[in-house]
């Protein structure tokens, strides 16, 4: 062991400001020595700390210096060079930073203004961020798209598999009973007007053009968001990221663009089976309560419901799917190293999607009237 000098302290108090000029090692093993002496120490004037002549110091020598700093009056320092000493009462005077006292919760006028200030300028920031991610995805998954063989085929193909065919039967169930409960809803409503044929229409019509790809959606933001974001976070929290940077691999390459890939390609597939599913519940509605034959429906069906009905809603799929796998991704992305923040995340993305769904069909609702579609 090295040898240990006794710690020693000298205050000069000939100028404006006292002058603390320190000895000696400044140890766990020493500060015993002087520790008395610093906490008895009430300066009234500035006090500026001379740590040139100190030997060595550890965590604990720099508490107790702290300590009779801020026992000062305002205006106190550190002077002279020392090889750890400034930087260790650095952090030590950054740890020891009271704690502010819990605000008392003010329920007046100007608080719910402040907070509605901080609740717009906080979904800004959201909305900022989001669009800076939907850019550098586009341009990664353009650049992946354009060379083929750098992308991770193997990913796209387990992510479709996962994400896509794993979810079709709850969507075609779901679809179902949706099916069954909109015939039911037509049939008893317009039993009064003795116009129950035109149940045919209204099935065909709600699920090509609406009911089919929002149900898609909405499965697509409770079950494969949610999964992708803890798959992401979960990674983020292990260092997994950190470990996929340093060997030269982009998350955005490797785990992003798959996850989007996967989705665009796979959510009109799930569209399409779900207005399946949902026109199904309402034939058997019809042929069970209103005694029409199922081919007498779809016939009906083909001829008076327009085919681009279809499109109109299939064309909504993709984008659904993009914006789904684009929230799930950031959300994943942005979790930290606690569970607090992977849950955070997890709520946040599904919540963020299905906002994102909903709003996106009535924009989808408002383009389709104004273009006569």
């Amino acid at each position: 062991m090295p040898d240990t000098r006794a710690p020693g302290f000298a205050l000069d108090e000939s100028g404006e400001v006292l002058r603390l000029r320190l000895s000696g090692d400044w140890t766990v093993m020493t500060i015993h020595q002087v520790a008395e002496g610093i906490e008895a120490l009430q300066p009234a004037r500035p006090l500026q700390v001379d740590v040139s002549g100190l030997a060595r110091i550890d965590t604990a020598g720099a508490y107790l210096i702290d300590k009779a700093m801020r026992a000062a009056p305002a205006g106190s320092g550190l002077e002279g060079d020392h090889a750890v000493a400034r930087h260790l009462l650095q952090q030590v005077h950054a740890v020891s930073d009271p704690v502010p006292p819990a605000r008392r919760p003010d329920h007046g006028f100007t608080a719910l203004l402040e907070r509605t200030g901080r609740g717009f300028m906080n979904i800004l920031s959201e909305l900022v961020a989001t669009l800076a991610f939907l850019g550098e995805t586009l341009v990664t998954t353009l650049r992946l798209l354009m060379n083929p063989w750098k992308m991770r085929w193997t990913s796209v193909v387990a992510v479709m598999e996962e994400a896509g065919l794993d979810a079709m039967p709850i969507i075609a169930f779901l679809s179902f009973f949706v099916g069954l409960v909109v015939a039911f809803i037509g049939a008893t409503t317009l039993r009064d007007f003795d116009l129950e044929i035109y149940t045919v229409e209204l099935i065909g019509y709600s699920m090509l053009r609406e009911f089919g790809v929002v149900l898609t959606g909405i499965v697509l933001a409770g079950r494969t968001n949610s999964s992708f974001t803890a798959q992401i976070g979960t990674m983020k929290m292990r260092q997994e990221i950190d470990a996929m940077q340093t060997l030269g691999l982009k998350p955005m390459d490797v785990l992003v663009a798959p996850r989007i890939i996967a989705m665009v390609l796979m959510t009109p597939a799930l569209a399409f089976v779900a207005t399946a599913a949902g026109i199904a519940g309402g034939i058997v509605v019809g042929w069970t309560s209103l005694d029409i034959n199922p081919g007498v429906f779809i016939e009906r069906l083909r001829n008076n419901v327009p085919v681009d009905q279809f499109w109109a809603g299939i064309a909504k799929a993709p984008v659904f799917g993009f914006v789904v796998s684009l929230i799930a991704c950031r959300q994943g992305l942005n979790v930290g190293g606690s569970v607090q923040s992977l849950g955070h995340s997890t709520t946040t993305s599904v919540v963020q999607a299905l906002f994102a769904i909903i709003v996106l069909d009535a924009m989808f609702a408002v383009y389709y009237m104004e273009m006569g579609i």
